[in-house]
């Protein structure tokens, strides 16, 4: 099965060196080109559903003796290509943090342990969480992937990566100073003060609050020493671990796996340049002027003449988590209209931008001290392709109507299957899912009491909640026989948020005949239907 044999080269990778790219620095050679997302996840689908076939017509395994001189020639320039790209600073250090991170995760559930402590049970999705958190950056980000990814990896492998923690011990003032002198120049030029204690300290970079000489009020987020390098290594060796395995095994190439990891290369190098997501938080704010938005939603402002790749400057936002319901009643008597206003300016974006924000967690909604909604952390998004498009426009309308066949032939639509579904079947799992979803209420716990003697409660939902919801429409989805591409997972997993923003906020609403779900788009009527359903 594709997933499980996505995890076995998991398993493989997180035990190996960056070490393989301590090479002299060659010509640089022309790269092979990948395979786009939705190619990846189209072959992805097709290898597993033929894979799955018992058609008497599919094709005969090759074997290692089946490849051409120039399939060698190929790998080959792609070693060298990668072994460039690496450089040799990395590896070293790299080799030695590897071996410490194994030797740790071992240790966990050796039999041998120090007094007054025991052994964990063993598990593999477990350890190589563990693993993963103890290598570091790069292996931190491919465990996101996974967590995100329950289309691609088995079941227990995406909720136990939900876990994997992307927070780091901070790194020193004077190394973080360094940084930001060597991309800006010195400090006292453009600030007038910098908190030397990072708000945040992530595996990437580390940010800190400061103030402009002009009095702004911003966060700097600056990029941590040789991440680059480190990454570049990283998921230059998981690519080429990848091309190796699928050309010593021919037949391995119907999963796919050097295309995936080309994909995953290709989206964390791409977080790397903070110019990038300046650039992307431009456009959402170009995006809400355009839809006259501003009064009620709002991105921060970038500072591009104190950004670069490895600093990113930017208005700091003063507000609470989209489910602090607490707080936001404190800042509006009118929590509802809030969310509904989140609600259809994601959609929106989604119907109107080459991109959508794709990590709409609590985290990075926020319900701001203006009373305004504010989108943060723009380095993840997700676009997603005309086709996929097209049928999440024909679910949207099936949802609005009802109609649970016509979500799955929707959804036919929009996935790859070699099968002959069932699609009154397939309705009825629909069904299912969509009453499952219709039953999950958030969480309420006592926090205190009030002076008037009323009870104070906090209401919340977990995130592992979310993805269990996202795991059981795969489910139902390969059970039909069908894969659909990784960019409709990335929509329906913001689409739970939201739903559970909804029950937090909105608990009342009917968002089938509540008329402001209709008010953002193009007005026409489809764009309209998809608004009120593309969500929840």
């Amino acid at each position: 099965m594709v997933k499980y044999q996505l995890s076995v080269l998991l398993v493989a990778l997180a035990a190996a060196s960056s070490a393989a790219f301590l090479a002299p620095k060659p010509t640089p050679l022309q790269r092979r080109p990948l395979r786009s997302p939705n190619a990846i996840s189209l072959a992805m689908s097709s290898s597993s559903n033929s894979s799955n076939s018992n058609s008497s017509t599919s094709r005969p395994k090759r074997t290692l003796r089946d490849r051409s001189s120039e399939e060698a020639v190929s790998l080959l320039r792609d070693i060298v290509q990668a072994a460039y790209d690496a450089g040799p600073r990395a590896a070293p250090s790299r080799t030695i943090q590897a071996y410490l991170a194994i030797a740790r995760t071992l240790q966990d559930f050796s039999p041998i342990q120090r007094p007054g402590q025991s052994a964990e049970e063993f598990s593999t999705p477990v350890a190589l969480r563990k693993l993963f958190e103890r290598l570091g950056a790069t292996y931190v980000k491919l465990g996101q992937f996974v967590a995100s990814s329950p289309s691609l990896f088995p079941k227990e492998y995406v909720l136990e990566f939900q876990k994997c923690l992307d927070s780091t011990e901070p790194i020193e003032w004077n190394v973080v100073k360094s940084i930001i002198e060597k991309e800006l120049g010195p400090i006292s030029n453009n600030f007038s003060f910098i908190d030397t204690t990072p708000l945040a300290s992530a595996s990437i970079a580390q940010v800190h609050v400061a103030k402009l000489k002009t009095g702004e009020e911003v966060v700097i987020k600056v990029q941590k020493p040789q991440i680059d390098e480190l990454l570049k290594a990283d998921l230059n060796f998981i690519y080429i671990a990848s091309r190796v395995l699928e050309f010593l095994q021919p037949d391995f190439e119907r999963t796919s796996l050097s295309a995936v990891a080309g994909d995953v290369k290709s989206s964390m190098l791409e977080e790397l340049d903070f110019e990038k997501e300046a650039s992307n938080i431009e456009e959402f704010r170009n995006f809400l002027r355009e839809q006259e938005l501003t009064d009620s939603v709002t991105a921060p402002r970038v500072y591009s003449e104190f950004t670069t790749r490895k600093v990113l400057t930017m208005e700091r936002l003063r507000g609470v988590s989209m489910v602090d319901a607490e707080s936001i009643k404190s800042i509006t008597n009118d929590p509802e209209s809030l969310i509904v206003t989140a609600l259809n300016t994601w959609t929106s974006s989604v119907m109107n931008m080459p991109w959508f924000h794709a990590d709409v967690h609590s985290g990075n909604l926020l319900v701001l001290d203006d009373g305004r909604v504010g989108f943060i952390d723009f380095g993840m998004v997700g676009r997603v392709g005309e086709n996929t498009f097209k049928a999440v426009s024909e679910l949207s309308t099936s949802m609005a109507l009802g109609d649970y066949e016509g979500m799955a032939n929707a959804m036919l639509n929009m996935g790859a299957t070699d099968e002959d579904v069932d699609v009154q079947k397939f309705g009825r799992d629909i069904e299912q899912v969509m009453v499952d979803m219709a039953m999950v209420s958030p969480d309420a716990a006592v926090v205190g009491v009030g002076n008037d003697g009323t009870v104070q409660a906090a209401i919340s939902f977990d995130n592992e909640e979310v993805t269990n919801m996202l795991l059981k429409i795969v489910a139902v989805t390969e059970d039909n026989g069908l894969k659909l591409p990784r960019e409709f997972g990335l929509l329906i997993k913001q689409s739970l948020y939201f739903d559970r923003y909804l029950k937090i906020l909105a608990p009342g609403l009917d968002l089938a005949s509540d008329t402001r779900m209709i008010a953002l788009g193009s007005g026409t009527t489809e764009v309209e239907v998809i608004e009120v359903e593309v969500i929840v």
